[in-house]
């Protein structure tokens, strides 16, 4: 799915992509937002090894709530991460950002794009999507290449936390 309009990842809270959230049929979350590769191709790049996620997937999908991958509601609650104040401001701020470009006031939403970012440095979605809009360079002082560079070997992705890994 592509969230043009960042609504999935305001839902569910989402800072970067690739993103996944399992959802019964019943509409219940069995694992909230956490990286999802469904492949290795960026391994040495993501320092995540997607062999055990995409196997735990396959298990859910085949045994559902019986699969060692699917977490109980109380895990579920200790893991999500609710949006605060400052997410929901800096929601806003992006969603007026993405409005004011797509009335073709790009400079406009310079700002706006810049205040969603102040408010919340740790999505990545906020930054790519701002980057990709204009010249990242001139208007931000900075690009992706760089922002990864900055991380100066903190991970991109929070790791996983699947059954029989130590973390």
């Amino acid at each position: 799915m592509i969230d043009v309009e960042h609504r999935v990842a305001a839902l569910y809270n989402m800072v970067n992509v690739p993103t996944g959230v399992w959802i019964d049929e019943g509409g219940r979350i069995v694992r909230p937002n956490e990286v999802a590769f469904v492949d290795n191709r960026w391994i040495e790049y993501t320092k995540t090894d997607m062999t055990r996620y995409v196997a735990g997937l396959r298990d859910w999908v085949a045994r559902g709530a019986e699969s060692a991958f699917a977490l109980g509601k109380g895990e579920v609650r200790r893991r999500l991460s609710l949006p605060t104040a400052a997410h929901a401001l800096a929601a806003a701020n992006f969603r007026l950002g993405q409005y004011l470009h797509a009335q073709g006031h790009r400079e406009d939403a310079i700002p706006y794009f810049k205040r969603a970012q102040a408010l919340r440095p740790e999505s990545w979605c906020y930054k790519r999507q701002a980057w990709a809009l204009s010249d990242a360079e001139k208007y931000y002082g900075t690009n992706f290449k760089k922002e990864v560079e900055a991380l100066a070997g903190k991970p991109y992705y929070a790791p996983l936390d699947l059954p029989g890994e130590t973390t």
